[in-house]
């Protein structure tokens, strides 16, 4: 994993930014997936090109000791806990598992990447004849229990919870619930299983995450991967990032 030199040509004119250090580590945790993949991409356009291996490899890390940064690779739910408690400096991490657990973190940048949206959906039987607006108490399967118990307390509803942690799909099939609250990206899933979308709760993207007290410690050094990635992220579309399209190199001159 190198940095690229050339890239980084000259320190901030408005804060004293130096490169990072093989004597003070930078630890930046990715979520394993598909976001991580978009990540990657983003980081290399700023010169920092990761290691071949990393997306194949059942290594968990990746230490670039020329460059002083180290790359944790964890479940996308464990980024924000690795950030609050220090094991990781920053992290990438989905709007969703921000919102849910709530963790006592920075969040200074939208990466516009992992894009897709937070609905209610249920079977398409039942929607025929159903009127949400109607809703005073329901069933809710979920991964995400505390969003969705926000936003039916907002509109009134008392909603008993099911948490789940995978195939949300299947809750309204077997009746084990009567709705679901998930992610959708195509809406395609629900499809295939029978479910229609009756309500949209929020849009999702993946967040560029800091420790607090990395914020104060290591500022120079995350100050030096954050300027060029809002630069760059400010500019991006989300097609770009998603199809490998975006733009060759950039050339930033703090």
């Amino acid at each position: 994993m190198k940095v690229q030199s050339s890239k980084f040509k000259a320190q901030s004119k408005s804060s004293n930014v130096s490169r990072p250090t093989s004597h003070d580590y930078l630890t930046i945790a990715l979520p394993k997936g598909r976001v991580m993949k978009q990540a990657l991409k983003i980081f290399s356009k700023i010169g920092v090109e990761p290691p071949d291996a990393i997306e194949e490899s059942r290594k968990l890390i990746f230490d670039d000791k020329e460059n002083g940064l180290r790359f944790l690779v964890v479940k996308p739910t464990d980024v924000p806990t690795y950030v609050e408690y220090g094991a990781a400096d920053i992290g990438v991490a989905g709007k969703d598992v921000l919102m849910d657990q709530e963790r006592d973190v920075y969040e200074p940048l939208d990466l516009k990447i992992g894009r897709c949206r937070m609905i209610v959906a249920e079977p398409s039987a039942l929607s025929a004849k159903d009127d949400p607006s109607q809703w005073t108490s329901i069933r809710i399967a979920t991964k995400y229990p505390n969003i969705t118990e926000r936003y039916f307390a907002s509109k009134g509803i008392q909603v008993e919870l099911i948490k789940l942690y995978g195939s949300i799909e299947l809750a309204p099939l077997i009746g084990l619930s009567e709705r679901i609250v998930d992610l959708v990206e195509t809406g395609e899933t629900l499809r295939q299983n029978g479910l229609v979308e009756v309500d949209e709760i929020m849009k999702i993207t993946s967040r560029l995450i800091v420790n607090r007290a990395s914020l104060k410690i290591k500022f120079g050094n995350i100050l030096f991967l954050w300027e060029p990635l809002a630069q760059l992220v400010e500019h991006l579309t989300f097609n770009q990032v998603v199809l490998g399209s975006i733009p060759g190199r950039l050339t930033i001159y703090f």
